[in-house]
């Protein structure tokens, strides 16, 4: 029996590949393991996202090729720069993200001496895949991590992501729901939507169908927390009145992920980002009207090559304005393929400065946002255990929640506590069983 490590790094949506492939390769008779010692195959999910996180990738497949190992690397990589890969490990096996359900397939090719290429079929090729309603290995088994579909409709001048996903391709709600089910069937008690923006879901089917699928989801009979991944401003506009309704089902986490990369309506325009600044604004005003406590998520990229000082004040002003709990910050750097490689990078003394002090800003708003939980009672949801009788928790505001217990394990995950706050940080807080 063949041992199988994984070894995952980018978005939910990654770890929900990785979960699949695991899950397909234990049906099949392999062994997973956590040590990758001991793995006779061993597997890269990969993220191109960050150049830095590339650059890191890149070197763990350039160091594996010095073991004997079966070295598969997947995710966004082979999509997008499958050369780089053939040239710093010539034996690496490469997956295509569009063909996860082919990665049994590849792996007893290699072990019966049949070509990698198996009756002309491209483990590279990109076809619409449906990663709903397959073997999975959960990394959590109280979370539902759930594609709804893959691709985008954007054409973002920095973004590799785009040349790996392509275009957007729904998956059908009833397969969603169904898998959801299943999932709760199974224990789940926290359900993940994922996707590179879950706004755009349904409309290469004719029509915006997320408010939809969302009714649908909290409609199901269980007892469960619903976390809405990332939606980008541009769609997400035309159904913001809707969305914060559903919003208002105790079973959703009062929680929203919305990128804007920079906050200067020029810079947006020159990344192809299709909005305005002012779009923005008004999402958040509305949601913030509804739900006072809302947690902010974005995703800002600093030093883009067309990028002023006022342009970066512009970001600095917004910033202090809502606030945003957690921030998805990089520095900009140059992606092969991409329309934004052509232009000519800022100095990297001024990337760096702007990249400090819009951190630094960050981590003095979160922390003054966390301080007005002090010494609060708020009900939290147990989701996972750190170790030594520490767990983490979720508010209601999907707010991480460290909750010391001696209780059995069997007995605190999974369940709503009532917690004191007695102690917040800029990541997380301390709370008190009642």
């Amino acid at each position: 029996m063949k041992n199988v490590y994984i070894e995952t790094y980018g978005c939910s949506a990654n770890q929900n590949n990785s979960e699949i492939i695991a899950g397909l390769l234990q049906q099949s008779g392999y062994q997973l393991t956590n040590d990758q010692k001991i793995a006779d195959i061993h597997i890269l999910n990969t993220c191109v996202v960050k150049k830095k996180t590339e650059n890191k990738i890149k070197r763990r497949i350039q160091d594996l090729n010095q073991n004997e190992k079966l070295i598969i690397v997947t995710g966004c990589m082979p999509d997008s720069d499958s050369k780089s890969i053939t040239k710093l490990n010539p034996k690496a096996l490469q997956l295509s993200s569009h063909n996860i359900k082919s990665v049994v397939q590849l792996v007893n090719n290699n072990y019966s001496n049949l070509p990698i290429i198996n009756n002309n079929y491209n483990y590279l090729e990109k076809q619409n895949e449906e990663k709903i309603l397959l073997p999975k290995i959960s990394f959590n088994k109280l979370v539902s991590i759930t594609q709804i579909l893959e691709g985008c409709l954007s054409k973002c001048t920095f973004c590799k992501t785009k040349l790996a996903k392509g275009n957007l391709f729904s998956y059908p709600m009833e397969k969603i729901i169904l898998s959801i089910e299943n999932d709760l069937k199974a224990g789940a008690k926290e359900i993940w939507l994922t996707s590179q923006g879950n706004e755009c879901y349904g409309i290469d089917q004719g029509e915006q169908k997320l408010p939809e699928l969302i009714e649908k989801i909290c409609g199901l009979n269980y007892d469960f927390k619903l976390r809405i991944g990332m939606m980008n401003p541009g769609l997400l506009y035309n159904i913001t009145d809707k969305i914060i309704e559903l919003y208002k089902n105790q079973k959703v986490y009062k929680f929203l992920h919305i990128p804007i990369q920079s906050a200067s309506d020029k810079i947006l325009k020159d990344m192809r980002r299709p909005y305005k600044i002012e779009k923005v604004e008004h999402i958040l005003n509305k949601f913030k009207q509804e739900f006072p406590n809302l947690t902010i998520s974005t995703d800002i990229i600093t030093g883009y090559p067309t990028e002023t000082e006022e342009d970066y004040n512009q970001t600095i002003n917004f910033l202090k304005e809502y606030r945003p709990n957690v921030l998805n910050l990089s520095k900009f750097s140059k992606h092969k393929n991409t329309e934004a490689e052509k232009l000519t990078e800022l100095p990297i003394k001024i990337i760096n400065q702007r990249n400090k002090e819009i951190m630094n800003l960050h981590r003095k708003l979160a922390f003054e946002n966390k301080k007005t939980f002090l010494n609060k009672k708020i009900k939290v949801f147990v989701n996972k255990k750190i170790g030594g009788g520490l767990y983490e928790a979720r508010d209601e505001n999907y707010n991480i929640v460290l909750v010391s217990s001696d209780k059995n394990e069997k007995d605190i995950l999974g369940q709503e506590l009532e917690v004191l706050i007695k102690q917040v940080g800029v990541y997380n807080m301390i709370g008190l069983q009642i």
